[in-house]
């Protein structure tokens, strides 16, 4: 399929916001050779900055092939926001839905239709305590399984270091000029989970290796080991572990 037209609203979202994002950081962007140049897929990325959604998207779309990110329903109902997210064709979440495949029935749909559709498989910003990305939502495997789409893994590093994530003081740390890398990698291949029934053991399987896949990159672009076991965090009661102890129900949602 042929790749949807950026259309007016994403051209002047990115008018305002491609300049400030270029006085903020220099740039180190890798691997947009492995964003498909046509037809419907699905991109997955790390998220530790409430900064990093538009510097991934500043990338995205300099490929020409713009982001239709999943986020919250409660986003798209009101205020300039919401006008921003209706008219650039993002993609609502109903959390409380108890169908959590036909939750993301619109994701799959706009797969299908030739757009890209980025997750962040964490669900919500890292709380890993040295920002490594932490166990992730099944939401994207779900998609991945059932479009049968290229899944591009990308890692970012650097928006974190503008707007560090849960800062006790609510401030952009300008200067020194940071430096944003934004890496995106080959497609995980998922052939030999294609034809299996998507039970909770196929999806983690899925998820584990959506997951694998980001932080390789993300490891590489910090030059660091990332941790043995990622962290695990329990949204109903803010606290989380390397250990596995905290972990989530796998069928809960994707957007922050």
């Amino acid at each position: 399929m042929s790749r949807r037209r950026i259309g007016f609203w994403y051209r002047f979202a990115a008018a305002v916001v491609k300049p400030v994002l270029r006085a903020l950081f220099s740039r180190d962007w890798r691997g947009m050779e492995n964003i498909p140049a046509d037809g419907g897929f699905i991109t997955v990325v790390n998220h530790n900055s409430y900064l990093d959604p538009l510097s991934y998207a500043h990338f995205q779309y300099n490929t020409g092939r713009v982001p239709r990110f999943l986020a919250k329903e409660a986003l798209f109902k009101k205020g300039l926001v919401g006008t921003f997210m209706r008219n650039t064709g993002q993609i609502p979440v109903y959390r409380e839905s108890s169908d959590a495949a036909g939750a993301f029935r619109a994701a799959v749909d706009a797969v299908r239709r030739g757009e890209c559709v980025a997750f962040y498989p964490e669900a919500t910003l890292t709380r890993d305590p040295d920002l490594w990305p932490m166990q992730g939502k099944t939401g994207a495997a779900r998609v991945a399984l059932l479009s049968r789409a290229p899944v591009i893994p990308v890692a970012q590093w650097g928006a974190h270091a503008v707007m560090p994530p849960y800062a006790k003081e609510k401030r952009v740390r300008i200067f020194p000029r940071k430096t944003l890398t934004v890496v995106a990698g080959p497609p995980i291949d998922f052939s030999d989970l294609y034809d299996l029934e998507p039970t909770v053991d196929v999806l983690r399987m899925a998820t584990d290796r959506i997951m694998d896949a980001i932080t390789a990159l993300l490891a590489e672009v910090r030059g660091e080991t990332p941790p043995a076991e990622r962290h695990v965090h329990d949204r109903r009661n803010g606290r989380g572990g390397r250990d596995g102890t905290a972990a989530t129900p796998a069928s809960e949602g994707d957007s922050e």
